[in-house]
């Protein structure tokens, strides 16, 4: 893993709150957790993470192209991730096709009913 491929991949994370910011959505605590983190490990924690709603807002907006998880698939990002973590990009990815919403959010679900 080279520091420039890093250092290139952090850039970019960066400089896709410019980008969301044109079309009114500002992704704060994302770009927070890129400066604080770097881009790449910000990346790994967040793809694994439901209920982030940046790629939806990307999706509404029809910007996935511009997703952390876009970068992370594309072939010369590929080296900065495991297997696993490019996989759940794509799947993520995947879903916008077919506008799958996140499941992050936590509500109270009864799953038993007769229990209830």
């Amino acid at each position: 893993m080279t520091k420039s491929l890093q250092a290139k991949f952090h850039a970019e994370m960066l400089a896709l709150y410019d980008h969301c910011a044109r079309f009114g959505f500002r992704p704060v605590l994302f770009r927070r957790l890129v400066i604080l983190n770097g881009g790449v490990e910000a990346a790994k924690e967040l793809v694994f993470k439901p209920g982030t709603t940046g790629l939806e807002r990307l999706m509404d907006a029809g910007k996935t192209e511009l997703s952390m998880e876009a970068a992370m698939v594309r072939a010369d990002y590929r080296t900065l991730f495991t297997p696993l973590e490019i996989k759940e990009a794509a799947k993520r990815l995947e879903g916008t096709a077919t506008r799958e919403r996140s499941k992050g959010r936590l509500t109270a679900t009864v799953t038993n009913p007769k229990q209830a």
